[in-house]
């Protein structure tokens, strides 16, 4: 993707399922299991560049000492600010002569525990302050009422499960959306403490009292039970992991399966990150031995080690994001390798017809680096077609008894020209603001290599998604127009962005996207702005309606138009006005049976179809369509 988004945050857990004492037998080593959440976090590094944070969770601490701890970094590299203190702690330890047991272990290294939580953010709406930075903790002077909470995550519907708590009467600090569900956990956490209350304490039949009482309740603590009322009216695509201060933990995912989750368990640990990759790096697995968070599903794992991975709320049609195949997770995951793999065969067919089937003339490249595995897929598909279609022609001239060898050769010789035609200076920060000085830094992201590309050839570079087209307007049709070829072909292996996304990317403002700048700039070329007011009119009409009755209207707007003319039109509006550059610029994008075709197990294609998964859904679209015609440049939940 060309263009910068903040999107999806990471989240890792490991859980050893033996003391540190035993670590130390095993593995040498007693931060064993914080050593791997190091590995998982730095692994999933590009699922957030704006903070990090962890948290950890000791057992069996005495009296008075604390068990709880947390660390959070908002600067640059914070995760290895994070974990070079835990390296300081740890360090005069490790120094020591002497030998020391595992609470000793524990009291003098703060950050050394039994259970730990990690998150990577990336700030889709909060700044980035300390406040806002994963793990939230909400704190109580009973182990099993402390709450530590980290997610990927959005909710649609943050004010009006704020509104609820008021009506609860709590007096919540913050309304973000992780603030209000940390809130909402917990309130739903008390009451199952006074319900266990209740059916142990002195009134009850059991009558139990004091540290006895406590103890028994953090035992039988029923969090699947916490989170299916806590989660009653949750309107998003979420994936949390959660810490209690008695040692429980759980991480749980959305009923749709918008957000990805997954886990592994062996003999010595149970762990849980937000890709499949870092998990079987970590902790030298393999693909099958990795298995995924149910959607709707709650991996509990409780202080005495029963573990249980059961539903928690009610079912809803799978609606897997497909940005997290496309960009989001990193390529080196076997499944989401071969599915972009396959995005790029699919556009091999369209990509040939554009060119008129002139492969002698044609090179064909990506841009950024994350489009190279639809790349490898695009030059396998078109070599195949190729040679195909010239085999064919070649066996019919044997047919016909005038066999030609050369037309044999031919086929069977053909290679694409594929080359790298633009490198990523992955060092260059485009920070200023004045946009004039920025726009010349984001000139200079990209560097070129010179004479691959000839004056009669066209130019066929593959991106991987096409949002608002910033960048191929402001940098890369710049710097790929001084090769002067004679036409620019930019393909995207994913269809138009024609929605806005309210599930953890930052997609909210309809008006930024270059496709609906497109369908805009259509309607008024073919006379039919009337539409636009049709479509406010019809906005405005069920804005104040609940969300399971708001229907897409929006989807209007681009109904008079093919695939191709939007194409055709977000060319000429990504096209710079000051490249001297005279050759033709295309654009050719990957049609939703391309994408469904590629990865048929994902199905949530909402910012290219305008099907949300929930209702909330809708409401965004509605209120961000609102928000272009009354001029307000704002988030639209």
């Amino acid at each position: 993707m060309s263009d910068f988004i903040g999107h999806e945050c990471g989240l890792a857990l490991v859980r050893p399922k033996r003391s540190l004492d035993e670590l130390q037998e095993l593995h040498g080593d007693a931060a064993w299991a914080v050593r791997r959440l190091h590995l998982l976090m730095e692994k999933q590094h590009n699922r957030g560049q704006d903070g990090a944070g962890i948290a950890t969770v000791k057992f069996d601490m005495p009296p008075g000492v604390p068990y709880l701890r947390r660390l959070r970094s908002t600067k640059h590299n914070a995760i290895e600010r994070i974990f070079d203190a835990v390296t300081r702690e740890l360090a005069p330890v490790y120094r020591s002569k002497r030998t020391f047991d595992a609470t000793e272990l524990k009291r003098r290294c703060g950050l050394l525990g039994d259970v730990y939580i990690g998150h990577l953010r990336y700030g889709t709406h909060s700044k980035n302050s300390i406040q806002n930075c994963h793990p939230l903790v909400r704190k109580d002077n009973t182990s099993s009422r402390n709450l530590a909470l980290a997610g990927n995550f959005n909710m649609t519907n943050s004010e009006a499960l704020f509104q609820q708590l008021l009506e609860y009467g709590l007096n919540p600090v913050g309304d973000s959306d992780t603030q209000v569900i940390l809130e909402r956990v917990g309130y739903f956490l008390d009451l199952e403490h006074r319900h266990l209350r209740s059916t142990m304490g002195p009134e009850s039949f059991l009558r139990l009292e004091g540290r006895e009482l406590a103890d028994a309740i953090s035992r039988d603590l029923d969090i699947v039970r916490v989170l299916r009322r806590a989660s009653e009216q949750w309107d998003g695509g979420y994936a949390f992991a959660g810490l209690l201060g008695n040692g429980d933990a759980f991480v749980c995912r959305d009923p749709a399966g918008i957000r990805p989750l997954f886990w592994y368990e062996d003999d010595d640990v149970i762990a849980v990150a937000s890709e499949r990759p870092p998990l079987m790096s970590t902790f030298a697995a393999e693909v099958d031995d990795i298995r995924t968070i149910a959607p709707g599903h709650v991996l509990v794992m409780k202080r005495d080690g029963r573990v249980e991975h059961v539903p928690f709320t009610e079912p809803v049609e799978l609606r897997q994001c497909t940005f997290e195949r496309i960009y989001f997770s990193r390529g080196n995951d076997p499944d989401i390798y071969e599915e972009r793999k396959q995005l790029g065969r699919n556009l091999a067919r369209p990509i040939l017809e554009s060119i008129d089937h002139d492969v002698e003339h044609a090179v064909i490249s990506y841009v950024p680096n994350t489009a190279e595995s639809a790349f490898f897929g695009l030059v396998e598909e078109v070599e195949r077609q190729v040679k195909t279609h010239r085999g064919e022609h070649f066996w019919k001239t044997v047919e016909a008894g005038t066999p030609d060898p050369e037309e044999f050769r031919r086929a069977m010789n053909f290679r694409v020209r594929a080359e790298k035609v633009a490198h990523k200076d992955q060092r260059l920060r485009t920070f200023i603001t004045h946009d004039a000085a920025r726009r010349d830094l984001v000139m200079h992201i990209y560097d070129i290599t010179r004479h691959v590309v000839q004056p009669e050839d066209t130019l066929v570079v593959l991106d991987d998604s096409i949002v608002r087209g910033t960048t191929l307007r402001e940098s890369i049709i710049t710097i790929l127009s001084r090769l002067n070829p004679r036409r620019i072909i930019v393909a995207s292996s994913a269809p138009p962005i024609m929605y806005p996304d309210c599930y953890g990317i930052d997609m909210s403002q309809l008006h930024r996207f270059i496709a609906f700048q497109a369908a805009v700039a259509l309607l008024e070329e073919h006379g039919q702005s009337d539409l636009l007011e049709a479509v406010e009119h019809d906005c405005r009409a069920q804005q104040d309606l609940p969300p399971e009755e708001m229907v897409n209207h929006v989807a209007r707007i681009y109904e008079p138009f093919t695939l191709t003319q939007i194409g055709q039109k977000v060319a000429e509006l990504v096209r710079p006005d000051d490249v001297p550059w005279k050759g033709e610029l295309n654009v050719v994008y990957q049609d939703i049976k391309g994408l469904q075709d590629a990865m048929p197990a994902h199905s949530g294609d909402w910012y290219f179809t305008g099907r949300y998964p929930t209702p909330g859904g809708y409401k965004v679209l509605n209120r961000a369509y609102l928000n272009w015609r009354e001029g307000e440049d704002r988030r639209a939940y």
